[in-house]
């Protein structure tokens, strides 16, 4: 039988990304959506149980799984009263505003046995994956630089934002950054040393709308760089290794589907065109190559599958609270490292 959901929050988040991927998940059923203000889940899901305060879905023992997709000064409150109620629960990032926070919510989650994950998608972006496997082949060699951009071209802001009004879990290093950061951390581990600089570019801006952040290993440097005022984007990855260079341009083509109405089970989802592939140029193991490498399909709807089954006891969480727990930590750090115009040991 299929787990029941109750999707608490119908932003864009919900709208683009978490309803149509519960709902093309086969051990998922959208239950209940909790929406306060309007009742376009209605419109969307009529067969989707619509409520207006939390409560009434924490109170349905039905309902086992609770997804948080609401501003990021709501998630910690909000995922300790869903797992206070027995319900296992997935958060939207960035997990919380910081690791106090997330250490509190770990601690709970073992307390009531329930499972705790965060919605770390971008994990299963094709380029991502490609990239990661580029690195696995060893056709790089020892790798000696990786730099990772998620860079947009917004130079208005977007009046009555939350996330472009100041204040704590606001600005981009919360939003692109956790991506950037989990799929570095995901790849080297934890760095040993952190530097960063943050801006306000645009103009008003009242938030962080740009950043630069240098992760240190022993033998690799780590540059993880996104900014609102990139007209002309370069490479989504650059690496360079002792055996040859990876460069990816474009981006993963899942959350344009999703925007334009497509779901997890159309035709050919995730595959990128030819054009977007990346460029391998290496000697590695005495042969000199250079060419395109086919991007592998990216995989949003694998986030929630393995969540189903991690939560039918079939499989280990992919996504685990402490792994987002060591997200928000090194934002802390970046965030104190750009204060305070040093570098910081992690």
């Amino acid at each position: 039988m299929a787990i029941n959901v109750a999707l608490v929050g119908f932003g864009m988040a919900s709208q683009v990304f978490h309803a149509p991927l519960i709902m093309a998940e086969p051990g998922l059923n959208l239950h209940t959506v909790v929406q306060r203000q309007s009742q376009t889940a209605r419109e969307i899901y009529p067969t989707v149980q619509v409520v207006a305060d939390l409560s009434a879905a924490l109170a349905n023992p039905a309902i086992e799984l609770v997804v948080i997709a609401t501003p990021n000064q709501t998630h910690a409150d909000l995922a300790a009263q869903a797992l206070r109620a027995g319900k296992h629960v997935v958060v939207d990032k960035p997990f919380t505003l910081n690791s106090g926070q997330a250490d509190l919510l770990i601690a709970l989650a073992e307390q009531e046995q329930r499972l705790l994950s965060v919605f770390h998608n971008r994990r299963w972006d094709g380029d991502f994956l490609t990239t990661k496997a580029v690195i696995e082949a060893g056709w790089l060699g020892r790798l000696v630089s990786y730099e990772s951009h998620y860079d947009r071209y917004r130079p208005q802001l977007k009046q009555g934002a939350w996330r472009e009004q100041a204040g704590a879990g606001s600005g981009i290093l919360y939003d692109l950054g956790s991506h950037l950061i989990d799929q570095a951390v995901v790849l080297f581990g934890m760095p040993q040393t952190i530097t960063a600089h943050l801006a306000k570019q645009r103009d008003g801006a009242q938030t962080v709308d740009y950043f630069d952040l240098r992760l240190g290993y022993a033998g690799l440097q780590v540059t993880l760089k996104a900014g609102m005022l990139v007209r002309e984007p370069g490479p989504r990855f650059n690496m360079h290794g002792t055996h040859g260079s990876w460069l990816k341009t474009g981006s993963d083509p899942q959350e344009a589907a999703l925007k334009a109405g497509q779901t997890p089970n159309s035709p050919n989802w995730g595959q990128e065109p030819a054009a977007d592939w990346g460029m391998l140029n290496t000697e590695a193991n005495g042969l000199a190559l250079r060419g395109t490498i086919e991007t592998l399909a990216g995989n949003y709807p694998a986030y929630y599958r393995n969540l189903a089954e991690a939560i039918s006891g079939e499989a280990k969480l992919a996504v685990t609270a402490k792994q987002a727990r060591e997200v928000i930590r090194l934002i802390e750090l970046a965030e104190q490292s750009a204060a305070e115009q040093r570098t910081l040991a992690v």
